[in-house]
């Protein structure tokens, strides 16, 4: 058995561990959103093809989320894919405080009154099918009902704490 040399650095444990591993981890960027009392959404690096039959996805949202009231009571929400072209899209849905549907957002009214933007490169409408705690998080599974795949452009990415383009 070969052992390493202490290198003077205590290993990471917990929270720091799990923040510093995925780090390393590049994820798509997609935007989750949903009505309430008014139109609410977040970005979500979380998002997850789970099954093709049913066909199901699911993504993690804090419950401390300012969209979570909102994301807790919706029988719909709306699944954006974003391309490489929307870097500041995605920071204005992941920046608290912002004013994620003002002038600067184009988005509609798409099925089941589920807010949805435009320019993005794929979307999906989805009915809630399960919420399952998970920390201080909850994993949202849902079940697409109507979308569209075919927006022009490339993935955004988000690496290293920043938004990325894909290279080939």
């Amino acid at each position: 058995m070969t052992v390493s040399p202490d290198l003077g650095t205590p290993p990471l444990a917990g929270p720091d561990l799990l923040r510093s591993v995925f780090r390393q981890h590049a994820a798509g960027v997609a935007v989750i959103t949903a009505h309430g009392s008014r139109p609410v959404g977040f970005t979500a690096t979380s998002l997850t093809s789970v099954a093709a039959e049913p066909p199901l996805l699911s993504f993690g949202i804090g419950t401390g989320s300012s969209s979570w009231p909102a994301v807790a009571e919706a029988a719909h929400i709306g699944v954006h894919i974003l391309g490489e072209h929307q870097r500041e899209l995605a920071a204005t849905f992941a920046r608290s405080g912002a004013d994620r549907f003002g002038p600067a957002t184009s988005w509609r009214t798409g099925p089941e009154g589920v807010p949805l933007l435009d320019g993005v490169l794929a979307w999906m409408v989805c009915r809630v099918v399960a919420k399952v705690p998970a920390g201080d998080h909850r994993i949202v599974l849902a079940q697409p009902v109507a979308g569209d795949p075919a927006g022009p452009g490339r993935p955004l990415l988000y690496h290293q704490g920043r938004f990325n383009a894909l290279r080939d």
